[in-house]
């Protein structure tokens, strides 16, 4: 089964991920070598650093990429998401919510990044706005925090919230301390998926270097292939159910 990557800034010229249309299918290449052929788009939502990004040009944005990435010849496919900042979940309207949501439809979910700075109750809002709006919620590097306190997440992943853990912070590419946390989160059984968080150009640990660093830890092969592969295929295809909509509500004119 390949790896599904649902953390990747691969779209090009928009953030701090890949620079040009010729560098993202570049990148798309070694993706595609490597298995990996299942990936979001997920461009920071985070205005404070990237605020010329529209959410409303990112489904173009990621056809064009799409259709050079099919002109190779490359078996990749790339599907909708964000990097939402927890600032932006507070002020965007949900229709904007909904063009950078991943899963199907009537089960949707959001990948929240975790302030590097820390959790407070800001934060906390955010989460608590997200959900109820009825979406699930996958956050993002907890193990970057720079305070490593992640006493407050543990309301939200009882209430349904997901970890995902960085490949790079596997691999120490951002300190001891992050490599340590991320083990440890791994180790006890607390995070849902690995992703890539790759930025064409300048980091490019992919998934398959995280299925190897799992392995190093100690970690089984059923569960290496569970956090890279079929973990994030299910809130790919099927979303995550715990916080979800009933099929049926139109959430097209909340304002909430």
């Amino acid at each position: 089964m390949p790896y599904v990557d649902l953390h990747c800034h691969i779209l090009p010229g928009l953030d701090d991920g890949a620079r040009s249309l010729a560098d993202a299918v570049h990148f798309a290449r070694l993706l595609d070598r490597e298995d990996v052929l299942d990936v979001a788009t997920t461009s920071h939502i985070k205005r404070a650093h990237f605020p010329d990004i529209d959410i409303f040009e990112l489904d173009g944005r990621r056809e064009e990429l799409q259709e050079a990435i099919r002109a190779e010849g490359l078996k990749v496919t790339l599907h909708p998401g964000g990097e939402l900042a927890h600032e932006d979940a507070l002020a965007l309207h949900d229709r904007e919510l909904q063009l950078i949501a991943q899963g199907p439809k009537h089960a949707q979910w959001l990948l929240l990044e975790c302030p590097f700075r820390g959790l407070d109750d800001e934060f906390d809002a955010a989460v608590e706005r997200l959900t109820a709006l009825g979406y699930g919620l996958l956050l993002a590097h907890p193990e970057r925090i720079y305070d490593g306190d992640l006493s407050r997440l543990a309301p939200h992943t009882e209430a349904g919230a997901l970890l995902q853990v960085n490949v790079s912070s596997l691999l120490g590419a951002h300190g001891p301390d992050a490599q340590r946390i991320a083990a440890r989160l791994v180790q006890t059984g607390r995070v849902y998926c690995l992703a890539s968080d790759t930025h064409p150009g300048t980091r490019e640990e992919i998934l398959p270097f995280g299925a190897d660093a799992l392995r190093r830890l100690g970690v089984s092969d059923v569960q290496a292939f569970r956090l890279t592969q079929s973990n994030p295929r299910f809130l790919l295809r099927e979303g995550n159910p715990r916080l979800a909509l009933p099929e049926t509500e139109d959430r097209t004119n909340s304002t909430r």
